[in-house]
């Protein structure tokens, strides 16, 4: 049947409501990420059919548990739902409430319901309000808010046909009308609602609460409102107290009404004793160490095949390229520049999607609220809070989207010291060099039979990177000033089993999301290396034969090793040779030649990159098409020494470097917009690379 119509629709509901469950379950792997328009917050859309004749864009808002926003994520769920002109503006809405923590959840309702929005209530989670023991009223629910009322367990995709039945039908506002006007405020609300030719007296009021917070209004819209405020003696949030208390008072009179009998006191007696465990002042922290440690020898233990496999399937595609395409530069850049550089960064692909399958799963099973909580004494120590490590985890997918979720954060000094260390921690960008230089330096043994030396090392470099993000966010603590306190209050969520398909499109989501991100980058770098690395001053490139069999001339080679040398010769004056040189100088006492301080210049675009101009340069510089990444840099001998070019000295002092190194240059565009103005992320770039440079030197100068 054809589609005869497309409506907007916005999920909003507190943080912990299921909501993110309920979005995957409506629109399944046809969904996307980006921001909302102008502002660094991400806007999960997707798409879903209601029936044959409607389809819908879903759009999941961030979490929030009223209309008074105190983060930038809840302003824009209220600017949302109060522009009416606004692009995301929605013309259904549906209120996900948890079933088993509803008085909570309605006071939102309300606040929608007066709005004067078509709105669904989705009571969630009722599977665990039934083991609660908790009964409810739906149809006397129903009529008390004059909405529809439809059960929902997202996770098992219970009553989602009811709901999409319900959005796409002829759904109309409600007619209640929950906060009515107080002595005082009338004759303002109506000017506002008379002026800006508003349907609801509650969009008028809230312009008057909030003006500033919405981003829609002119500077002349604002003023006008500021100033019926003042001729009107309205203050901003002077009513805010009386609205909430008489809201809650129905809320109340809502639920003695349809609670037909009560949750018991002990069902959540099993998350209780789980948590008496897993929040120990003691054995919490001992516990989450060990998941870690478990999470980073699964990286190692489970993706050694399947990354065995890209690695000879990339450099064996690049041999029968080698081999069957024609002579000529535009083949050679395929065969020697984009295979390899691509095949540098997919080879990651098992490792990164092992590590955000086992994210997921803690996300998922309410774990990673037990973690911010642990970790919120810790965290006040230096400067941050609890809820600084939502970004920091966060940053170890990548630091731009972690950077964006600080705005969750209250604090102006803890949100910036949050903004300033985040990129310390180790990212998913990070994981592809951390990969291929453990595997190089480290034995793949094992100690008493369970633990691997490389998953150690791994999660070393991690906890690293999270040391060192503690310690500098203790140093800038002293410099940032700031009188303000904050507080941690948050919901702990029940314990569950991940949701499996919930697991899958995270997979999906993210390894997806590094791959095209890093796609873009990685093409772009290796062609341009390829042709700075391929070509270089025509006299010299033209002399190469030459001075190699001059400098040959005692030497038995074979055509192969002959050819090899030469190539060697090319390279190493080519353009990128001569930039490769130029630096030199100054990374020869981290222990870096040349060649790896080309991969130091491209890896600034993306730390990744790293991998795939490796991969290029030695590709380049070898004849030996099948040879593996893995392989060639094994086999690199430096000319000076006669040694092996990674040795244990340099490959720590590599991986320290990479561990402190800010090296991408987005993280610090996201920086500028956040701080809005340039002082944080250029003081943030000389900081990690004069951090990066001092350790990879010690480290280099202890182990040679």
């Amino acid at each position: 049947m054809a589609v005869e119509r497309r409506l907007r629709i916005a999920l909003v509901g507190k943080p912990n409501s299921g909501k993110s469950s309920l979005f995957n379950a409506l629109t399944g792997l046809k969904q996307k990420i980006g921001n909302f328009p102008g502002i660094t917050v991400d806007k999960r859309t997707g798409s879903c059919q209601l029936n044959d004749y409607t389809e819908a864009d879903i759009i999941d808002l961030p979490g929030i548990y009223s209309l008074y926003p105190r983060t930038l994520d809840e302003k824009i769920v209220v600017e949302i739902l109060t522009n009416k002109k606004g692009p995301d503006f929605p013309d259904r809405i549906a209120v996900i409430a948890d079933a088993t923590n509803l008085r909570n959840c309605l006071l939102l309702l309300t606040q929608v319901i007066d709005l004067g929005l078509p709105v669904v209530l989705g009571l969630n989670m009722m599977d665990l309000a039934a083991k609660s023991g908790l009964s409810l009223d739906v149809k006397k629910l129903s009529a008390l808010f004059d909405v529809p009322v439809v059960m929902l367990n997202a996770r098992q995709g219970f009553g989602i046909d009811e709901l999409k039945r319900q959005l796409a039908g002829d759904l109309k506002p409600s007619g209640k009308r929950i906060f009515d006007t107080l002595n005082g405020m009338g004759s303002a609300v109506d000017a506002v609602k008379e002026h800006f030719k508003l349907s609801s007296f509650y969009e008028a009021f809230q312009y008057l609460q909030q003006p500033d917070n919405l981003k829609f209004l002119s500077g002349q819209e604002k003023d006008f409102i500021k100033r019926v405020a003042s001729e009107h003696s309205f203050f901003p949030h002077k009513y805010q107290g009386a609205e909430t208390i008489h809201r809650y008072g129905y809320i109340q009179e809502v639920l003695d009404a349809v609670v037909v009998k009560s949750a018991k006191q002990n069902w959540k007696v099993g998350t209780n004793r789980l948590d008496q465990i897993l929040t120990h002042r003691i054995w919490g922290y001992v516990i989450f160490l060990v998941i870690l440690f478990s999470i980073f020898q699964s990286v190692f233990a489970l993706a050694q095949l399947p990354m065995d496999a890209i690695d000879r399937g990339f450099a064996d595609l690049s041999a029968w390229l080698n081999a069957r395409l024609p002579s000529g530069p535009l083949f050679e850049l395929i065969s020697n520049g984009i295979v390899p550089g691509i095949g540098g960064i997919i080879i990651f692909i098992p490792q990164i999607a092992i590590l955000f399958a086992f994210i997921s799963m803690l996300e998922e099973s309410g774990y990673m609220s037990r973690v911010v909580f642990l970790m919120d004494k810790v965290m006040r120590h230096f400067g941050l809070s609890g809820r600084s490590v939502v970004p920091l985890m966060s940053g170890l997918a990548c630091a731009i989207p972690a950077i964006m979720a600080t705005r969750t954060i209250e604090n102006w000094k803890e949100r910036l010291i949050t903004i300033f260390v985040t990129p310390l921690m180790s990212c998913s960008a990070r994981l592809p060099v951390f990969a291929i230089l453990v595997a190089l330096i480290i034995p793949d043994k094992r100690v008493f039979g369970l633990i691997g030396l490389q998953g150690a090392a791994l999660m070393g470099l991690y906890l690293l990177g999270f040391i060192a993000a503690l310690l500098s966010a203790l140093l800038l603590k002293s410099f940032v000033k700031n009188t303000e306190r904050s507080f941690f209050i948050m919901e702990m969520p029940t314990y569950k089993v991940p949701k499996w398909s919930n697991v899958g499109f995270t997979i999906v989501e993210k390894t997806k999301t590094f791959v095209l991100q890093a796609g873009k980058i990685i093409i772009a770098v290796s062609i341009i290396l390829w042709v700075l690395a391929s070509y270089g001053p025509k006299e010299v490139m033209n002399q190469a034969r030459q001075v190699v069999r001059e400098q040959t001339t005692n030497e038995q080679l074979t055509e192969e090793q002959f050819e090899n040398r030469v190539a060697a010769y090319k390279l190493e004056h080519s353009y990128a040779g001569t930039i490769g040189k130029f630096m030199a100088p100054v990374i020869k006492p981290l222990g870096f030649d040349w060649k790896i301080g080309i991969a130091l210049i491209t890896s600034f675009a993306a730390r990744e990159v790293f991998v795939s101009t490796i991969a290029t340069i030695y590709s380049l510089g070898s004849a030996e098409d099948n040879v593996t990444i893995r392989n060639r840099l094994k086999d690199e001998i430096n000319p000076e020494t006669g040694q092996p070019q990674f040795t244990p000295a340099v490959g720590f002092s590599l991986l320290i470097f990479y561990v402190f190194a800010m090296q991408c240059m987005s993280t610090l565009a996201i920086v500028k917009r956040e701080t809005k103005g340039w002082k944080w992320p250029l003081l943030q770039l000389f900081y990690m690379s004069g951090l990066a440079y001092t350790s990879a030197f010690i480290v280099f100068q202890l182990l040679s």
